[in-house]
C-alpha cells in the first residue's frame, strides 16, 4: 500500500487532535476511494462520448447560467 502526506488546515487540525479517538488516516483512505470509485464510473460514462472540451465547457456555462437566474 501506497503512503500519501496531506497539508490541512490548523483550525482542522486542532479538532482533530481532540478526537484521538478517530482513526483520520482511515476517514482520508474512505473519502479518496469513495472519489476515485465516482471518477471511474465518469470514465465509464464518458469513455466513448465524442463530445470536445470545449462542446463541455459550453455545456457547463449553460447549467450555472441556468442555476444563477434559478436560484
Amino acid at each position: 500500500m501506497s503512503n500519501i502526506t496531506l497539508s490541512i488546515p490548523e483550525e482542522i487540525h486542532k479538532v482533530m487532535k481532540k478526537h484521538k479517538e478517530v482513526k483520520w488516516s482511515e476517514v482520508a483512505r474512505k473519502a479518496i476511494i469513495e472519489h476515485v470509485a465516482k471518477l471511474k464510473l465518469m470514465d465509464k460514462i464518458t469513455e466513448k462520448s465524442k463530445l470536445t472540451k470545449k462542446d463541455i465547457e459550453e455545456i457547463n456555462k449553460e447549467i450555472k447560467k441556468s442555476l444563477l437566474e434559478r436560484y
